[in-house]
């Protein structure tokens, strides 16, 4: 983080130094968020993210004493992205950082550590707490099993041959089902990430909520394609904007041709400009049903969108629009401490909707909005432990308290109020209480009937 920060500063001194323009201010700024934002590990491998605060190695955890992963038909994680497929001899393992316009579906296999382990070591580590050790999470393998029929276009059905097949979409929705039919929870869960990353980096995020979820229900990853470059930031932007009907497609896919009960969506950072694009133009297409028609058909549940580098005011044109009659809820994590959106609001002078209001900013009609709308939740996760860490904007892997709130909103449904979050009188907005893990464990131990008889075994 010093680095960052240094190397920040050099950027911005001499931006100043040579009073460049409104352009070079641009390309400078870009650098520095290139240096600060979303790129979280390596391009091949990414350290395991710290336990969830509210798991522990007795009472609380989502790890059954049998391997879950023996039971995944396909071992591994689900994935669907828009990337172009790497040719032999590309530098990239799998899937280039370009646009490949259509839907490609597959599964990709992942392993943590160097060496293979066995469950209960796999368990045992990742409940450690403080760990002093480097635990790396790395793509072994990937199979695609083809383009999804439903986002070839006009454009493109002659450059990759003619008709579509069905035949992805249905071994993918095969995959799913068979995995869904032995779950306890029959949801289906799907991560977007930031920007510049590869291919890889999604997958194994989205392999670790898996894991602490317990690998309840379906894992599905989609990996737009993003740049890992400093420069990229705006290019990317662009894509997510492009991406948003792929995505759109693959919820609708999800809907339609699968057994899913209800369909929960992670957003990260720049991808959340993806996801909340893509709600808009569903909220858009089923204009004329009531929320409860639209949420019958479409299924999406829990929408958490984290880090959000999405124009403020831009995201209200979309809740004029109806995006909110198209989640179960919505939950918008903000903080004050994440660098690099104070970084993308300097470039683009409009405050991004990841960040929490200053003092005396939040509009009356804001706040109205906020306390009359049942399905939408602002938690402001400054005071959240490790919530700071880094440049303060992945903290949904890095809290272990971020983690917490949001793996017991997608597991359990629970509200904010019932998770221990508080909000006061005069705000509309949650906050985590110095007491919150105790209050989470309480409620998760209530809905948990596994987990409150094993509490009660382990009582003096």
């Amino acid at each position: 983080m010093a680095r960052i920060l240094l190397e920040a500063r050099r950027i911005v001194s001499r931006w100043r130094a040579h009073g460049a323009g409104t352009l070079g201010r641009a390309f400078l700024a870009a650098a520095v968020i290139g240096v600060a934002a979303c790129a979280s590990g390596g391009p091949y491998w990414i350290e395991l993210m710290p336990a969830p605060e509210v798991y522990d190695d007795e009472s609380i955890n989502p790890f059954t004493d049998k391997d879950p992963i023996e039971n995944i038909p396909y071992a591994g994680v689900l994935y669907a992205t828009d990337r172009a497929p790497a040719a032999e001899g590309a530098k990239e393992h799998y899937y280039l950082n370009k646009r490949g316009h259509v839907l490609r579906v597959g599964t990709a296999q992942v392993a943590l550590g160097d060496e293979p382990v066995s469950w209960d070591e796999a368990r045992r580590i990742s409940l450690l707490k403080n760990r002093t050790d480097t635990y790396p999470l790395k793509v072994t393998q990937v199979e695609e099993f083809g383009i999804l029929d439903r986002s070839h276009t006009v454009f493109t059905k002659a450059e990759l041959g003619g008709e579509p097949s069905r035949e992805p979409a249905k071994r993918f929705a095969a995959k799913v089902n068979n995995k869904l039919a032995i779950s306890k929870h029959k949801d289906v869960y799907v991560y977007v990430h930031g920007y510049k990353v590869v291919f890889e980096n999604p997958v194994l995020v989205a392999s670790e909520i898996w894991h602490f979820l317990g690998y309840e229900g379906v894992f599905v990853t989609y990996a737009w394609p993003a740049t890992p470059s400093k420069w990229a930031y705006f290019s990317d932007l662009e894509t997510t904007t492009a991406s948003a009907r792929n995505f759109r497609l693959l919820l609708e896919f999800l809907a339609e041709e699968t057994e899913a009960e209800r369909i929960h969506i992670i957003g990260y950072s720049a991808g959340t400009r993806l996801v909340a694009r893509a709600l808009e133009q569903l909220a858009l297409q089923h204009h004329d049903k009531t929320p409860a028609a639209v949420q019958r058909r479409l299924r999406i549940g829990q929408v958490i969108l984290v880090g959000s580098d999405v124009d403020r005011q831009l995201f209200g044109t979309y809740l004029a629009d109806g995006l909110l009659k198209v989640p179960g809820h919505l939950s918008i994590y903000v903080s004050d401490t994440d660098k690099a959106l104070g970084l993308s609001r300097w470039l683009f002078t409009r405050d991004r909707l990841g960040q929490m209001w200053a003092e005396g900013t939040l509009t009356p009609v804001v706040s109205e909005y906020m306390w009359n709308t049942r399905n939408l939740s602002v938690i402001n996760v400054t005071e959240a432990e490790g919530s700071a860490s880094g440049n303060g904007h992945a903290y949904f892997r890095k809290s272990p308290w971020a983690s917490s709130d949001i793996l017991a909103t997608l597991l359990y449904d629970l509200g904010p109020d019932q998770r221990g979050l508080e909000r006061s009188q005069a705000r509309p907005i949650w906050r985590f209480p110095p007491d919150y893990i105790e209050r989470l464990r309480s409620a998760l131990l209530e809905a948990n009937p596994r987990w409150r008889q094993t509490s009660a075994r382990g009582a003096p």
